[in-house]
């Protein structure tokens, strides 16, 4: 089975994603030569983590009734200066006090179920070509 995304060129440092009938924009800081229109696709990325974990989270508190307006996660990134990339993602779940002790474990596991972070656990092979 396989899917397709279609990216286009907007004009200057736009590019934008047509996926699933929806269009998701980037751009680039002004610093970066862009208009900062849109966020930066590697702030997407980063986004997609934490945003998967925050579904996971509120489908998790929604089926059992528990109200999700006071779970908040709170993401962290660790930058290694040698490598240049982020060596450590952190996801830290605050929840309130009213929050049911017998499910935090089980929300813990639930999110750790995130797509996102399955697929950095497990990265699909990505190949370039020209047509």
């Amino acid at each position: 089975m396989s899917a397709e995304m279609i990216i286009t060129f907007e004009g200057k440092k736009k590019v934008n994603a047509e996926y699933r009938g929806q269009t998701i924009r980037t751009d680039q800081s002004v610093s970066n030569g862009g208009d900062g229109a849109a966020p930066e696709p590697f702030s997407l990325f980063l986004a997609s983590i934490g945003t998967c974990a925050g579904i996971y989270a509120k489908s998790f508190c929604d089926q059992r009734g528990i109200a999700s307006e006071k779970v908040k996660i709170v993401q962290t990134m660790e930058f290694n200066p040698d490598t240049r990339l982020i060596s450590k993602i952190k996801l830290e779940v605050k929840l309130p006090p009213e929050f049911p002790e017998k499910y935090k474990s089980a929300l813990v596991k639930t999110i750790n179920l995130c797509a996102v972070k399955r697929h950095l656990q497990n990265p699909p092979e990505i190949q370039t070509f020209v047509d």
